[in-house]
C-alpha cells in the first residue's frame, strides 16, 4: 500500500500539555491556517500530572483530567493524528515520516515529544507487573494489576514520581516499600530540611522507606508473575507489583538524528527554536539556558514550562517574537499534603526553615549568595504566592532572619 502524505501549516509533535497549549495559543493569537497535532498516545491530549496522583487513586475519571473535551479540536479545526510515533526527519524538505507508514510536511514543526520512562537497568526489569507511570495506558495497566489483588507493592525511585505512587498505593491500602539509591529523598530537588520531612511522613503512613539502597533484579514465577525484588544487600523484597520512578529519557532521537544540536534534550534558543530550520522545541525535552538558573542550559519537566514554552513559539510563529522569561514553579500531592515550589533551588548555599515542619505546615527558602532563589511551601499557599512575586522581583540579598519568622508577609520584603 502507497504511504499517504498529509501537509499542516503547523505540525505539533506531541499531545500532551506542551503541544495542546501551542495549538490553542496559535488559534488564540489568530494563526488561521491548518494545524495538526501528532501524538503516540491513542486518547486524545490528557493531563499527565494526575496520573500518578487522583487519576490512579480513582479519584478523577479520564474525563476530568483531558486538557479539553474531545469535541473541542475539531472545533478549533485542529487534526488530531494519534496512535501514530515520528520516526524521521527531512528537515530540508519539511517532511516527516510517521510509523503508521505515513508521511506529513510542514511550514513550521513544533517538537513537544516529552520524554520516555527511564528503564530499571537489572535483570527482570521486563517482567508482567513492572510499571512506569508515564501515560494513560501505564496507569490503567496499575489500576488493572490492582483491581486483580495485587497488594504488596515495590516502588523503585525517591523523586516525586515514586514518592506520588506510594502515597496512592498506600491509600489503596497497598504494603509498600521504597527503595532509594541516594541518602535521601527529593535527593537531586531539594534541601535536607524537606527530605527528613517527606521520609518521615511517609514512614508514618506505612511506607517502609530503604534509603542508600539498590537493586540487583526484579524477581518472577516460571509464568512470568513478578515475586519480588532483590536488593544490593541479598534481600529479596515480595512483592505482586513493582513501579519504577526513576526519571526519564527525554524523546528526541528523530530531531537529533535529523541534525539538531542537543546532548540532554534538543538545544532551543530564547524563542524556544531548535538548530534545525522552522523547528522549535518545547517542555521536557527542551534543554534551554534559564535566567533563573544563572543562565545554565537545564530541561525543565513541569507544566509550567511546558505551557509557557508554548506560549513562546506560538507568538513567535505569529510574528510576536518574545524572549522566553518564565519563573518555574512545580506542585505534588502526597496524601493530604501540598507542595508548591516556585523557582530553582540549583546551586543553593543556605536554606532557611520557616515554621515548623511538625505541624505539617512550613516553607524552605533556598539562598544563593542571600539571596533567594527558591520556596518550598509545604500547605503554606500565601508564602507561595507571596515567594513568587518575590523571585520574579528579582530581590536582592535579605536577612536570614526575616525570612525565618512566619509573622513576617514575604511580601513586606520584596
Amino acid at each position: 500500500m502507497a504511504s499517504t502524505t498529509q501537509h499542516a501549516d503547523v505540525v505539533i509533535v506531541g499531545t500532551g500539555h506542551g503541544g495542546a497549549q501551542a495549538a490553542i495559543a496559535l488559534r488564540q493569537h489568530g494563526h488561521a491556517e491548518t494545524i495538526l497535532m501528532i501524538g503516540r498516545d491513542k486518547a486524545p491530549p490528557y493531563e499527565r500530572p494526575p496520573l500518578s496522583k487522583e487519576y490512579l487513586a480513582g479519584d478523577k475519571g479520564f474525563e476530568r483530567i483531558m486538557i479539553r473535551p474531545e469535541a473541542f479540536w475539531a472545533d478549533k479545526g485542529i487534526d488530531l493524528r494519534l496512535g501514530a510515533a515520528v520516526t524521521g526527519i527531512e528537515p530540508q524538505h519539511h517532511r516527516l515520516t510517521l510509523s503508521d507508514g505515513g508521511e506529513v510536511t510542514y511550514r513550521k514543526l513544533i517538537w513537544s515529544g516529552g520524554g520516555d520512562p527511564r528503564r530499571l537497568p537489572v535483570p527482570g526489569a521486563v517482567l508482567p507487573g513492572v510499571f512506569y507511570v508515564r501515560d494513560k495506558a501505564d496507569a490503567d495497566a496499575m489500576m488493572e494489576a490492582l483491581s486483580g489483588g495485587a497488594k504488596r507493592a515495590v516502588v523503585i525511585g525517591g523523586g516525586y514520581i515514586g514518592l506520588e505512587a506510594a502515597a496512592v498505593l498506600r491509600k489503596l491500602g497497598c504494603e509498600v516499600v521504597l527503595v532509594e539509591m541516594l541518602p535521601r529523598l527529593l535527593a537531586r530537588v531539594a534541601g535536607e530540611e524537606l527530605s527528613a520531612f517527606y521520609a518521615e511522613e511517609h514512614r508514618r503512613q506505612g511506607v517502609d522507606v530503604r534509603l542508600e539502597t539498590g537493586v540487583q533484579a526484579v524477581c518472577g514465577e516460571d509464568a512470568g508473575r513478578v515475586t519480588g525484588v532483590k536488593l544490593d544487600s541479598g534481600e529479596e523484597v515480595p512483592c505482586d507489583m513493582v513501579v519504577v520512578g526513576i526519571g526519564i529519557v527525554p524523546a528526541v532521537a528523530p530531531l537529533i538524528a535529523a541534525g539538531a544540536a542537543g546532548s540532554s534534550g534538543v538545544d532551543v534558543d530564547e524563542f524556544c527554536r531548535t538548530t534545525l530550520d522552522d523547528v522549535y522545541a518545547i517542555g521536557d525535552c527542551a534543554a534551554h539556558a534559564n535566567p533563573f538558573a544563572d543562565g545554565a542550559v537545564i530541561r525543565l519537566e513541569s507544566v509550567q514550562n511546558a505551557h509557557d514554552m508554548a506560549n513562546t513559539v506560538a507568538k513567535a510563529i505569529m510574528g510576536d517574537k518574545q524572549p522566553y522569561h518564565a519563573l518555574p514553579w512545580f506542585w505534588s500531592n502526597q496524601y493530604d499534603l501540598k507542595l508548591q515550589t516556585a523557582g530553582l533551588s540549583l546551586g543553593f548555599d543556605q536554606t532557611v526553615l520557616r515554621g515548623d515542619p511538625a505541624t505539617r505546615k512550613f516553607t524552605v527558602a533556598y539562598l544563593k549568595a542571600g539571596v533567594p532563589i527558591a520556596f518550598d511551601c509545604v500547605g503554606t499557599m500565601k508564602d507561595y504566592v507571596q515567594g513568587r512575586k518575590l523571585l520574579e522581583s528579582g530581590c536582592g540579598r535579605i536577612d536570614p532572619a526575616l525570612l525565618a519568622d512566619p509573622e513576617v508577609p514575604l511580601k513586606d520584603l520584596i
